[in-house]
């Protein structure tokens, strides 16, 4: 029996201390907030996305930085398994579009509670309010950490340490950065943060007029100069600032090196079905219906109602001009803006928007087998505080479910 710390009670922490308690470890968890699993409780707007069911290849594909780092997490425990785990806890569970899994009560509390509810079977102990403030070592070793609790410093000893605090995402949950700085102290290497899972700020400013404006099945390509970086097909979202939603959460986990380099465009095909011929065969048949309307009324077949304005000024075509007058040149030029509909980025929303962090622990600095620190014997890292991100969809709590299970069955193994 080792005597284990795991530093945060978020989603990677309890995982990391039911598995070190079931493997015979004494195990105590530190949280500073008042309560577990803050983060977890509004992840997937409140009804938790704990995985992803699709099969192991479309797992390693839809995590951004460092994929091949999780082949021994991933394989120790998948997705199927994370699914079983909560289902032999007592959370029933259900798979929705895209093949994401949520608790069948859509309530992100039922799996914050199955998950308290073992770790008070399993007995152990769990410290709230109590905030790390150093990580012990002698020798190479990890000694255990110095705490801060009610105003005064306590020493906790430890066989091995567990740092699961998240990155700086969400702050107000208490993802303060803790674990950059025991890693940095400890020797490892930080690469740059970023917000990632985060919304764009737009510079145009007709965006505030399509703000609540939803567009289902349109394609979103991302350009750096004129190389494009970036391009995925779906739903997003207009906002008063620029715009958000499914396709453009992810398209920003591959922006955020290119954004300081040079400005980013942004460019929608409202119309991905349709090749420039169809769609102008498409206007044109619709234009010989509404021959004697006017032009700005000559568009609701083809658009929602909210863009019609911002796409009738952006052709430059005179919003009063009848249809029958509109010529196939003006046609043409409406064609291209439905085609190559371009926004330019000025930025991403910040880390209080941000669902994770991109960036972290060097991962070449960890053993990807054990997720335990290279520099230091029995200090292990797990979940978002490492150079790890995916994509929307379940894949990020898989990482933190995964690494932290790796963790908790290793120790003693070194």
């Amino acid at each position: 029996m080792k005597q284990v710390i795991v530093v945060g009670g978020g989603a990677a922490g309890m995982m990391a201390a039911v598995t070190s308690a079931r493997n015979g470890h004494k195990v105590t968890l530190l949280e500073q907030n008042e309560k577990l699993g803050k983060k977890l409780f509004i992840t997937g707007k409140g009804r938790c996305n704990i995985t992803n069911a699709s099969d192991m290849e479309e797992l390693f594909s839809n995590v951004v930085t460092n994929a091949k780092f999780l082949y021994s997490a991933f394989y120790s425990f998948d997705n199927y398994q994370t699914i079983t785990f909560f289902e032999e806890l007592g959370l029933k569970t259900k798979i929705e579009r895209g093949e994401r899994v949520f608790p069948a009560s859509d309530k992100s509390s039922d799996v914050i509670s199955v998950l308290q509810k073992e770790l008070k079977k399993l007995g152990v102990e769990v410290l709230l309010y109590t905030k790390v403030e150093e990580i012990l070592e002698e020798n190479g070793h990890t000694k255990g950490v110095i705490v801060r609790k009610d105003g005064k410093k306590e020493i906790f000893m430890a066989d091995a340490v567990i740092v699961a605090t998240g990155g700086i995402s969400y702050p107000s949950t208490g993802s303060t950065g803790d674990g950059y700085r025991f890693a940095k102290h400890k020797g490892h290497t930080v690469t740059k943060l970023y917000p990632a899972l985060v919304p764009f700020e737009i510079e145009e400013t007709f965006v505030k007029d399509l703000q609540g404006l939803s567009l289902k099945n349109v394609e979103l390509m991302l350009f750096s100069g004129k190389k494009k970086i970036f391009e995925t097909f779906g739903e997003m979202l207009f906002t008063h600032f620029g715009i958000s939603g499914p396709l453009v959460l992810s398209a920003s986990s591959y922006i955020s090196s290119f954004i300081e380099k040079q400005p980013i465009v942004a460019e929608l095909d409202l119309k991905p079905a349709l090749s420039e011929e169809q769609l102008d065969a498409r206007i044109l048949r619709d234009f010989r219906e509404l021959q004697n309307k006017q032009f700005k009324n000559g568009l609701d077949k083809l658009l929602p109602q909210k863009l019609i304005p911002v796409i009738v000024e952006l052709s430059g075509i005179e919003k009063n001009k009848f249809i029958n007058s509109v010529t196939r040149e003006e046609r043409g030029r409406l064609v291209k803006i439905l085609k190559h509909f371009r926004m330019h980025v000025k930025g991403l929303r910040g880390y209080k928007e941000a669902i994770i962090t991109k960036g972290g622990i060097s991962v070449k600095e960890i053993n990807p087998q054990t997720m335990e620190s290279k520099m230091v014997k029995g200090l292990y890292f797990v979940g978002e505080v490492l150079d790890l991100d995916a994509l929307t969809g379940g894949f990020n709590l898989q990482i933190a479910w995964s690494t932290a299970y790796l963790a908790g069955i290793s120790i003693g193994d070194s």
